[in-house]
């Protein structure tokens, strides 16, 4: 059994409030100053409802889209329950391991959920074949959470069937250098639902804003099961802003960073190779994951040394010899090596 609602932030909770967060894949030093500045200018506003209508524009001229197929949310989390209570599905996939939401709120809406689990020795690689082909609703997310595999667009396009919805969870393509991959704004794909965040990039995990990619009927089949205003005043002046072009170029300039820090990690963690540490190759999202012995302890000799990572073995696929580790800049990536090697010679 594996506890589909345990996220990262629990380990920097309570008693973790004040060790390094490795924990939580939300770019670290976020949100920058202008875009806190503009979120406070719209506190003026919060007399009148909410009106999403800039916003929305916003997000479809960003992705080349009319705004019938652009739907704001509270986050990518409400579009999860959103899909999971609107759709009329009879047979829901999800392909893991991957961000476990999907499957909980299929499951609290009463769906009784398949699973397809990637392997480790095809490098938690999409095979389209192994998907059943009477699954109606199919969830993956791209790049994926906690693999931080890249499936190719072409890959994850061979999914799409007559009749059945394709759902894309795209909340870390955006720290992805040029976005390679992506699925959103395309429209030649049926059944094609894309899912993006702003939280990760932009440091909003506490504001709750994201928004849903897809064709008119289905955008309007998830905005009836809404309830009303349901993105706040300043998420919504936060949603405008972060789609614009200053912020786009910001973003490419935090992804091409991502990419290089990420780099640095991934070397310093093949130090430990004879060891039997391991990372998933071919990491292309803001953080890692890693197969290495006596993963619980070590996790815990971490946090005594002043360091959270993520536990791996509530993701479907995954059990006690993994963990997630955020991409962080030079000198908390080094500071985790040091702490990270000293945490195998305690743990062995």
């Amino acid at each position: 059994m594996h506890d589909l609602r345990h996220h990262g932030d629990a380990e920097v909770r309570d008693d973790g409030s004040a060790l390094t967060d490795l924990a939580v894949n939300v770019r670290s030093d976020t949100p920058p100053a202008w875009l806190r500045e503009h979120i406070a200018g719209s506190l003026a506003g919060l007399a009148a409802y909410p009106d999403g209508r800039a916003a929305r524009a916003a997000v479809a001229a960003r992705h080349g889209l009319p705004v019938e197929r652009v739907l704001l949310t509270a986050g990518a989390a409400e579009a999860f329950v959103l899909l999971a209570r609107a759709l009329k599905v009879r047979r829901p996939v999800v392909v893991h391991p991957q961000f476990t939401e999907p499957e909980a709120a299929l499951r609290d809406a009463g769906h009784t959920v398949d699973r397809v689990l990637l392997r480790e020795e095809d490098g938690f690689r999409l095979d389209p074949g192994a998907v059943p082909e009477a699954a109606d609703l199919v969830v993956i997310g791209n790049p994926t959470n906690p693999t931080s595999v890249l499936h190719p667009a072409a890959a994850v396009a061979r999914l799409a069937r007559p009749g059945r919805t394709l759902v894309v969870d795209e909340a870390f393509l955006d720290a992805v250098p040029g976005e390679r991959e992506a699925l959103a704004g395309r429209t030649d794909v049926p059944g094609l639902v894309v899912l993006r965040s702003l939280t990760k990039t932009w440091g909003l995990a506490g504001l709750r804003v994201g928004y849903v990619l897809a064709g008119p009927e289905t955008i309007d089949l998830l905005a009836r099961a809404q309830p009303l205003w349901p993105v706040s005043t300043p998420a919504l002046a936060a949603a405008e802003a972060c789609v614009g072009p200053r912020a786009l170029a910001e973003a490419a300039g935090a992804a091409r960073r991502t990419a290089e820090d990420r780099s640095r990690l991934l070397t310093g963690l093949g130090e430990f190779a004879d060891r039997g540490v391991r990372a998933v190759e071919g990491a292309e999202g803001p953080f890692v994951l890693l197969r290495l012995p006596h993963a619980a302890a070590v996790r815990e000799r971490l946090r005594a040394l002043g360091f959270a990572v993520r536990r791996g073995d509530t993701f479907p696929g995954l059990d006690r010899r993994w963990l997630r580790v955020a991409v962080r800049d030079r000198g908390t990536t080094d500071a985790f090596l040091e702490a990270l090697d000293r945490a195998l010679d305690d743990a062995g």
